[in-house]
């Protein structure tokens, strides 16, 4: 399974086996840090609008202050329904880019200048599914992003990590490669996304937190999405939602790898299974 998962997640960040020039496209960096006394954070949707709906109405309940989505929120089965939902919060929450985001706009700017059957079946079926007002959307995402929550001080929000929004890091990452990552990064609170698994530790002089998944969760139980609270602490939280329909809608869709990605929602691999697997590769796309 943790195989099966792998492979749609490398869907986004290589085409025909080759992989792509990480540089190739501009991104905006967030340079101001932002003040807020509660933050909600949610990462890794994949186009599960069903999840997404479920999530977003909790978080209504709850009034942060801030939305933080820490990237990968398209790309998945229902990326137009995906994007409907996050429409009106489109100027007040801080959007992250994930390696989605990034790979999204390299497949585009690939059709610019050479035939679109260098792309994988399934990114032309992701570039003919977004429409051009929601790509433009998706480059507007920040690469990270520093805000000064309550009780937690200046927090740093990335994908992967500080240096690679390919870069793997599980409750399990050892200390000497948190260093490495973390660099000269300041902050003493990291707030990372991409290996689906929700975890809070202290390692290297920082608390690492993953909020977790809203739509491919690697959390071995199916029907639930999860996502974080920061301010005054770090409350991880865990949405029950209808997976049943969710798994209807992606049948309905024609997305080339719609059966793969029901499995992961049916049948999705544990936290251990994705330990052992990320802290083997270290990266993955």
């Amino acid at each position: 399974m943790i195989e099966a998962a792998s492979e749609i997640i490398r869907q986004t960040t290589s085409a025909n086996g080759h992989d792509v020039d990480r540089h190739s496209v501009s991104v905006v960096k967030n340079t101001t840090p932002v003040s807020a006394s509660r933050v909600a954070v949610l990462s890794d949707v994949h186009g599960n609008a069903v999840a997404l709906e479920a999530v977003l109405r909790e978080v209504a309940a709850e009034e942060p202050e801030l939305l933080v989505f820490g990237g990968d929120l398209t790309w998945g089965p229902l990326p137009e329904a995906t994007r409907e939902l996050v429409a009106p919060l489109e100027h007040s929450a801080l959007f992250v880019r994930g390696n989605a985001e990034r790979s999204l706009a390299e497949a585009a700017a690939r059709t610019q200048s050479g035939p679109a059957d260098e792309l994988t079946e399934r990114e032309r079926w992701m570039l003919a599914r977004h429409s051009a007002d929601t790509l433009e959307f998706l480059a507007r995402f920040v690469e990270g992003a520093v805000i000064a929550i309550s009780g937690l001080g200046d927090v740093r929000f990335c994908h992967g990590s500080p240096r690679s929004d390919e870069e793997l890091i599980t409750f399990a990452t050892p200390e000497m490669r948190m260093r490495a990552l973390l660099g000269d990064v300041p902050q003493k609170v990291l707030v990372s996304a991409h290996t689906h698994i929700q975890f809070d530790r202290r390692i290297a002089g920082v608390r690492s937190v993953n909020p977790g998944s809203i739509g491919m969760p690697y959390e071995g139980r199916s029907g639930a999405a999860y996502w974080a609270l920061l301010g005054p602490d770090v409350e991880l939280r865990r949405t029950e939602y209808d997976v049943d329909e969710a798994v209807r809608r992606y049948r309905a869709s024609d997305d080339p790898r719609a059966e793969q990605m029901v499995e992961i929602l049916v049948s999705p691999p544990t936290p251990d299974d994705v330990v052992a697997d990320a802290e083997a590769r270290e990266f993955a796309g």
